[in-house]
């Protein structure tokens, strides 16, 4: 499975945006009323608002595949033992929901239909790995 990558332009702006608000809020807010304090917080302030305005008027632009969700499987690397089995759950929160279950210390990976079980045990290792009371 291929590496994407992704596009958070519209993430970033809108993050730089609120930054540069903050920044240039705080600049005016902790100095005395002089002319130089206006002079450098207010344009932060204003570009600022105008990162955001341009972060908000972006449309989506990257679409989802729904094959490329589906045919998702986490790495079969083996985890570090930490006092007990480790493992790792993933389950995929659009229709049809599927559960990826990787044993930690045998880096076995089984994937069930539908959401995480109450208890698991893996086949390969013999161990069990959780039970929900």
């Amino acid at each position: 499975m291929g590496v994407t990558k992704q596009n958070n332009s519209r993430v970033n702006l809108a993050i730089s945006g609120w930054a540069c608000i903050v920044v240039g809020s705080g600049i005016i807010l902790s100095s005395g009323p002089s002319s130089i304090v206006l002079a450098v917080a207010a344009p932060i302030s204003i570009s600022g608002l105008a990162l955001l305005m341009a972060a908000i008027g972006m449309g989506q632009t990257e679409e989802i595949d729904p094959e490329e969700i589906q045919a998702w499987t986490p790495d079969t690397d083996l985890l570090p033992d930490a006092g007990g089995p480790m493992f790792r759950v993933d389950t995929t929160l659009i229709a049809p929901v599927k559960t990826s279950i990787l044993c930690g210390r045998c880096g076995n990976l089984e994937i069930l239909n539908g959401p995480k079980p109450s208890k698991y045990f893996c086949d390969k290792c013999e161990i069990l790995l959780w039970e929900e009371e």
